[in-house]
């Protein structure tokens, strides 16, 4: 090429320059990565590190949970059983503790004393004329055979005697009958108890049999709990039943009986648990008839195996725990909880030389690797 051009066209040199410094770079790169070694496609798993426990043997109580409302040992329903009579007077309400015999209420009593002062002069008129009429047979009698009376006119005498005495029999009974109704006008409490319900309202003419009151019989709350029918075989009459407050105390209640019936839906039976104290007793304020409460009831003590709590987990609504094997992999394996007692769980289906993750096993699957170390404490 000419000389000359290079001299009229100096960017040629600056070109060339640059292809050849361009050149010696693409070189190294390619030197460099020749030489460095490729990472690997995946990096190997790292084990979690766990702590395992054996189950322990030991003695434990085993409980059986429930569930069920407070109700009343018993309800009484009061009414009035006068009729047609106002409410003059209230004497008791709801959450009041009363007597047998106590007076809750009182209808109008001017009526009803009036027909008794009635009853009782019809009554007195009877009598009278029982008394004459009584003095004529005697007499009649004591003429008999005498000529002076003949015998139809004596049998009158005596007729109009028996008459007489079925009068004031009739007007006795009705006096009875109208001190009986003055006595409806006190409404008075059947048994002693604590009054649940009050519909009574002072000017109100109930009616006969109408409900003015509702008491719970002696104050008496029980706990039905209500247990699957698989389990009711395992409670009988006496056996300790415990549940627990709104407050969180503990009130321990004796089952007095187990129902007859199973519920054909939810396949539940009803035990019926007599609880101490009465309504605004020792656990008046805590326990209400219509709560819903849970509890448990205590069976007799047996030999289990027990692990952590913190071993036993919940999964897909089954108990399981992590077993670690020979090849220290964790299986899975599904447990029977018998009870708990503080930080121990009884279980079942484990063999007493299982190696179960003590903690973390929520951080696992069925097939992790695990690395142990030195076993949790027992």
């Amino acid at each position: 090429m000419n000389p000359s051009v290079f001299a009229l066209c100096p960017s040629w040199r600056t070109l060339l320059a640059a292809w050849l410094v361009g050149g010696m770079a693409w070189s190294v790169h390619t030197a460099l990565q020749a030489q460095t070694p490729a990472a690997p496609a995946s990096a190997a798993k790292a084990a979690l590190t766990v702590q395992v426990v054996s189950p322990q043997i030991g003695q434990m109580p085993i409980v059986l949970s429930a569930g069920g409302n407070i109700a009343a040992w018993q309800e009484a329903s009061i009414g009035a059983e006068a009729q047609g009579l106002r409410l003059a007077e209230l004497r008791a309400d709801v959450g009041d503790r009363v007597e047998k015999g106590q007076v809750l209420a009182l209808l109008v009593q001017d009526v009803v004393k009036a027909e008794l002062a009635q009853a009782e002069a019809a009554w007195a008129e009877a009598l009278a004329q029982s008394a004459q009429t009584a003095a004529d047979a005697q007499r009649a009698r004591g003429l008999e055979g005498s000529g002076a009376l003949s015998a139809q006119a004596i049998a009158q005498y005596a007729t109009a005697e028996q008459t007489a005495l079925a009068r004031v029999a009739a007007a006795e009974a009705r006096v009875a009958t109208e001190r009986l109704r003055l006595g409806h006008t006190e409404v008075r409490a059947p048994d002693a108890g604590v009054i649940s319900s009050r519909s009574a309202t002072v000017g109100a003419v109930p009616g006969s049999g109408s409900e003015l009151f509702r008491l719970i019989r002696q104050g008496r709350l029980e706990w039905r709990a209500e247990v699957p029918s698989a389990e009711l075989g395992r409670l009988k009459p006496g056996m300790k039943g415990v549940l627990k407050t709104p407050g969180g105390t503990e009130v321990e209640g004796t089952v007095r009986k187990i129902g007859p019936t199973v519920d054909a839906i939810t396949r539940n039976g009803l035990v019926y648990v007599d609880l101490p104290g009465t309504v605004g007793g020792a656990h008046g304020d805590a326990l209400r008839a219509g709560m819903f409460v849970r509890g448990e009831f205590r069976l007799a003590s047996r030999s289990v195996s027990t692990v952590p709590a913190s071993a036993v987990l919940l999964r897909d609504g089954f108990d399981v725990v992590m077993q670690v094997r020979d090849d220290q992999r964790v299986s899975q394996v599904k447990v029977r909880v018998l009870g708990r007692q503080s930080d121990r769980v009884a279980v079942d289906g484990l063999p007493p030389d299982a190696r179960v993750v003590a903690r973390g096993g929520a951080f696992l699957a069925d097939g992790d690797t695990v690395r142990v170390v030195s076993n949790a404490s027992k």
